[in-house]
């Protein structure tokens, strides 16, 4: 049986401007920057552009006209369908360029934090039920051990942190991804956020897959989009980072310029995945960065601070998943350690599984499969590192003879020769360099 995803509720668009829950004067500003930097005239466009209902745009068009900040222009335009031109008045050219000088955020109206509790509440990654048929589903490409996926499926089904360690090579990052396309629905993430007066984007084209649009066709009986689009309908977000992370990356981002402020990575990721990969390759050590995780992972919230010191918290929903090729007890105190809820071990596989991935990438390359070379492979080189395996290896192996073929412009059939020369590539010769 294939099980659905059940749909996440979708955040219901606001019918008037007091359903925005936002400051009056920050609404007036925004419209006012946005009609001013893009030079907007139509209410359809303007509604389109802070992504707000035509209704509730035209309510504050209005309230701009009362302030003497907007104008009508007395034309109609044939090519909006007769829709009634606006222009910013001299005091409300003053105003925008007053509020772009507090501020240079316009646009999408934001989506006042507390609001976007209720919204993460109703698509929590913890309301998430993963199917065995779906995990093996997502992780068909790879060939794991049954019972790796007996500790991964209540791993990823509770939406708790994880722990992956083993030896380098072994398919950590892979099986993080496949946790990620086991999940298969869609959640809404706010284009922006309001707290305390302040704007802080969230929506970002590299973190968040936007889902298919889904056009409105104004002739349909039934309009499509029924969601409120300060928010955009994405996969669920998988954000990855290795060596490079920092403790810095998961602060506010300031921008000293615009007055703006950008979510941070573990914000961005709500209501999905944050794969830490590589711990224990970054300048600060892993008990300094899983410190900083220890109330997010324990409270599900998380805190953040404005560039004025004030802090607050925001809510954390996402499934952290670290990887290492460290042991946990090398790299974490017992402490840490009992803070990450599941520790799994990701070893290499045994020799009957790693013939069936060579037999597989060989397949896929086109290699045809020899049994001299195997034989030489299994009885020869093998024993030479202790009949090691890794999953990396199958594929570094086939496209390096692959290399060699193409070099030596001979058919795709490997020999224990090819294999001894790929072999040679896999490793580094212990020597001293004499400089």
């Amino acid at each position: 049986m294939n099980m659905q995803p059940t749909a996440v509720m979708a955040p219901p668009p606001p019918k008037t401007l007091e359903d925005m829950s936002l400051p009056i004067a920050m609404m007036r500003d925004i419209l006012l920057k946005t009609i001013f930097r893009r030079s907007l005239a139509e209410v359809t466009e303007i509604a389109k552009t802070v992504c707000l209902p035509r209704q509730v745009t035209q309510e504050l068009v209005d309230l701009c006209r009362e302030q003497r900040l907007l104008e009508a222009t007395g034309t109609l335009n044939a090519n909006s369908g007769g829709e009634m031109g606006y222009q910013l008045t001299d005091a409300g050219k003053a105003r925008a360029l007053d509020a772009l000088a507090q501020s240079e955020y316009f646009g999408p109206m934001p989506v006042p934090l507390e609001v976007y509790r209720e919204q993460i509440k109703r698509q929590s990654i913890r309301n998430i039920q993963i199917t065995r048929e779906q995990l093996t589903n997502a992780m068909g490409h790879l060939v794991l051990p049954p019972e790796l996926l007996d500790h991964l499926g209540p791993a990823v089904g509770a939406g708790r942190s994880i722990l992956m360690y083993g030896p380098p090579g072994n398919g950590k990052s892979s099986i993080s991804n496949g946790i990620r396309d086991a999940m298969g629905d869609k959640i809404f993430v706010p284009r922006a956020i309001e707290y305390s007066g302040q704007v802080i984007t969230v929506y970002d084209p590299i973190v968040h897959s936007s889902a298919e649009e889904e056009q409105d066709d104004p002739n349909s009986l039934r309009r499509r989009r029924t969601w409120d689009t300060r928010y955009v309908r994405c996969e669920r977000p998988t954000v990855i980072t290795g060596g490079e992370l920092s403790l810095s990356m998961l602060d506010l981002v300031y921008n000293p310029t615009a007055r703006t402020y950008q979510a941070p990575l573990q914000l961005k990721s709500t209501g999905g995945i944050f794969i830490v990969d590589d711990l224990g390759r970054q300048k600060e050590p892993p008990q300094a960065l899983v410190n900083r995780w220890i109330v997010p992972l324990e409270e599900n919230k998380d805190i953040l601070a404005l560039q004025s010191g004030e802090k607050f918290e925001v809510p954390f929903d996402t499934l952290v998943i670290f990887s290492t090729n460290f042991h946990p007890n090398e790299i974490f105190d017992q402490a840490a350690l009992r803070r990450i809820f599941f520790k799994i071990k990701i070893d290499g596989p045994n020799q009957e599984d790693f013939l069936k991935i060579f037999a597989m990438v060989a397949r896929k390359r086109g290699m045809e499969l020899d049994e001299a070379a195997l034989v030489h492979l299994l009885k020869v080189k093998y024993p030479t590192i202790k009949n090691v395996y890794a999953n990396y290896q199958p594929i570094f192996l086939i496209d390096q003879m692959i290399s060699v073929c193409d070099f030596e412009g001979i058919p795709y059939k490997m020999s224990p020769e090819l294999v001894d020369r790929a072999w040679a590539n896999m490793f580094v010769k212990e020597e001293k360099i004499v400089r």
